[in-house]
């Protein structure tokens, strides 16, 4: 079932450039990674679920492209772009093939199911 958004005609101009621009750099160095790399791992440092989807990665013999946005202390605004963008609410964001495939406990099942291979 989708999640439910805003529609476009209930915002102002001034809101839809606002939100057409924000951090578009990011948004384009993601979608970038997702054309060059089979695999795609969003994330922040300092953050164990992150590092749980790479050791996942790494365990597994799978090579996977890493970009990551700031910590706990910064890069909200990065991180909230990606968010907003995907639609999905947490990090790490996992892209296998330049399709979400969601977090640290879904890449973790994919891989267990041979998913990957």
């Amino acid at each position: 079932m989708p999640r439910p958004e805003l529609q476009q005609p209930e915002c102002t101009e001034a809101a839809k450039k606002m939100m057409e621009g924000f951090k578009s750099d990011v948004l384009d160095e993601v979608r970038g990674s997702l054309i060059a790399h089979k695999i795609v791992v969003v994330g922040m440092s300092q953050n164990p679920h992150v590092k749980r989807a790479r050791k996942a990665l790494d365990a597994a013999g799978t090579t996977h492209h890493y970009l990551g946005y700031g910590s706990y202390v910064g890069g909200w605004k990065e991180r909230l772009a990606v968010k907003l963008w995907s639609g999905w609410p947490t990090f790490p964001q996992v892209f296998v093939d330049g399709h979400l495939v969601g977090g640290a406990n879904e890449i973790e099942a994919l891989i267990a199911d041979g998913g990957l291979n």
